[in-house]
């Protein structure tokens, strides 16, 4: 079972969130552990990304698994009993349908099967163990990836490979889905919460403003066919946030003065 105390947020006054686990990790980073299947995990992960979003101090996300499984998608039995996960105009565990303004990291353990591979690839960065299986098998039990599965594999990697993984319901292992380039790395099991913090770590170097801007240009102007008109970059609200923000100054005045920036985000 997922309880709300595997939210963690901040705590203390020395800018850092005190794991229950007892690791300690900068201030803006958000880790939610989840188990088992979507249906379980669905409140929990809303919630949690509500926060990330909703909170200036916190500027990433990692969501990761437990006991050894990403997650193992929707509880077909619960499923047949006319249950749906999701959170309504947000998708599976808020995210799959509007995912984050902030950048979310899934850290991939185990199995992300189903509903629990649409997730992870709903997240913008895919940190896998060695040992985590990807599969989006649907079909073989009558269904579709209906969470955003078929549209955004679709477009991460070549059409004939997609589609060669949807039809057949297939599972990938990691280092297949690093070659296909909807993984991001691949590393050791016992490593990988520390690779994606360290991922999260090189994203907090950055400026959130510029930050905020990236994910957004990238991710709409997905939508736009012509890449000339993609390209009109007045056309998205964070990047003409970011141009009028104080970091938009702070980070040049630092580079030239040889400090590191101090980011306001504003």
């Amino acid at each position: 079972m997922v309880t709300l105390n595997r939210i963690y947020t901040r705590t203390g006054d020395k800018g850092s969130t005190r794991l229950a686990t007892g690791q300690t990790v900068s201030k803006s980073d958000l880790r939610v552990e989840t188990y088992g299947a979507v249906d379980e995990t669905n409140a929990c992960v809303g919630l949690a990304r509500t926060e990330l979003d909703a909170d200036p101090e916190l500027r990433v996300g990692v969501l990761t698994g437990a006991g050894g499984t990403f997650s193992a998608g929707m509880d077909l039995k619960a499923f047949l009993r006319g249950e749906r996960p999701g959170i309504e105009g947000r998708g599976l565990c808020g995210i799959t349908e509007t995912p984050p303004v902030k950048p979310m990291i899934a850290a991939v353990e185990g199995y992300a099967l189903a509903g629990g591979c649409e997730i992870a690839l709903a997240c913008d960065i895919i940190i896998a163990s060695d040992k985590a299986t990807f599969a989006l098998p649907e079909p073989k039990v009558g269904l579709a990836a209906g969470a955003g599965g078929m549209q955004r594999l679709s477009r991460m990697i070549p059409l004939k490979k997609a589609m060669g993984m949807m039809l057949t319901g297939r599972h990938v292992k990691a280092q297949e889905g690093y070659e296909l380039g909807f993984v991001t790395a691949v590393v050791l099991h016992a490593g990988l919460m520390n690779e994606a913090r360290r991922w999260a770590e090189d994203i907090l170097v950055c400026s959130p403003m510029s930050v905020r801007a990236t994910k957004q240009v990238v991710m709409r102007s997905l939508d736009v066919p012509a890449l000339e008109v993609a390209m009109h970059n007045q056309h998205y609200p964070a990047f003409v946030a970011m141009a009028k923000s104080e970091d938009t100054v702070e980070g040049p005045k630092a580079f030239a003065e040889k400090r590191k920036p101090n980011w306001k985000g504003r």
